[in-house]
Parts: structure tokens; C-alpha cells; sequence
């Protein structure tokens, strides 16, 4: 086995965890995302050396820094974001870019699917409207109503859209 099997296994693991227990507390806990982004950057360095270690630092720097806005905006979940840049340390900065397009993408099937079954499709343009009428009015400031500060919202699991992208980058990049 290669060390890119190795980050990806592992990377796969993590992400499996955070997603069944943000599917069940709605939470990613430091304790996961903290060590998972020291174990990608301590794996990437001793399997790979100095260009495992700059890999893994540029993909969480990278990860951090792509979604920062949107953890001050109170649009994305600091465990979420943290999560982000464990799967960076792991993987790298191209993968990681993969895998947060791929999260993205299932994540936003995932609210089609919520909003559908829910019956909020009205109430969530309406949201989205006024999101986007207070960025071009006021810039890039977060919104007191809508945020995940608002219990009333409803709010999805990102971990699980993160683990089952990722899986399925894995199960791409292993049998193509």
C-alpha cells in the first residue's frame, strides 16, 4: 500500500466518524477534528517526509481559509470547517479541493431533500432573497436572523455530505 492509500483510508475513517456523529448531535467535536488534523500532518510527514508535511499544511491552510468567510458569516460550523482542514492535512490541497466540491454538491442534494420534505421551499428562497439583497445593500456581513445562531432554521449535517463525498473521491481514485 502507498502513502496515497494510506491518507485516503485514513482520511475515510475520520470523515466516516464525524458524519455518524454529526448525523447524531448535530456537533463535530474538537477532540475529532483537532486530532485529526495533527494525525494527517504527523502521517503525511512521516510517510512522505517534508513534501508529505508542506502538502498536508497547504491542504488544511487551504480548507481554512476557503471556508473562513463563511464561519464568520454564521453560515458554516466551525466543526465543520475544522473537519475541512483535517481531510486538507490528509490529503492535500487538489484532493481537499475535490473533496469540499464534492461535500458542496451532496450537501446542497441533501437541503433539496430536507426543503422538499419539510415544505419550506417558499420560506427558503425567501431567505435566500433577502441573504442576497442584504450582501448587494450592505456587503459581506452576517445576518441576525439567519444564521445558525437561529434555532427555528433548519440546518443540516455537513459531516455527512463531507463523509460520503469523500467516500466517494476514495472509491473514484481507487477503481479508475
Amino acid at each position: 500500500m502507498n502513502t496515497h492509500q494510506v491518507m485516503w483510508i485514513l482520511a475515510v475513517i475520520l470523515v466516516l466518524i464525524a458524519g455518524w456523529v454529526d448525523w447524531r448531535t448535530r456537533r463535530i467535536p474538537n477532540w475529532l477534528t483537532v486530532s485529526g488534523f495533527l494525525f494527517g500532518i504527523a502521517a503525511n510527514s512521516l510517510l512522505a517526509g517534508w513534501q508529505g508535511a508542506k502538502s498536508s499544511v497547504e491542504g488544511a491552510g487551504l480548507a481554512l481559509l476557503l471556508l473562513l468567510p463563511l464561519v464568520l458569516l454564521r453560515a458554516f460550523g466551525a466543526g465543520d470547517w475544522k473537519l475541512m482542514a483535517a481531510v486538507g492535512a490528509f490529503l492535500g490541497p487538489v484532493l481537499c479541493l475535490l473533496v469540499l466540491f464534492g461535500s458542496i454538491l451532496v450537501s446542497g442534494l441533501m437541503a433539496i431533500v430536507e426543503v422538499m420534505r419539510r415544505g419550506r421551499a417558499v420560506t427558503t428562497f425567501r431567505n435566500m432573497v433577502v441573504l442576497v439583497r442584504g450582501f448587494f445593500s450592505f456587503g459581506l456581513r452576517a445576518h441576525p436572523e439567519i444564521s445558525l445562531d437561529n434555532a427555528k432554521l433548519m440546518k443540516l449535517p455537513f459531516g455527512v455530505a463531507v463523509a460520503v463525498a469523500t467516500l466517494v473521491c476514495f472509491l473514484v481514485a481507487r477503481f479508475s
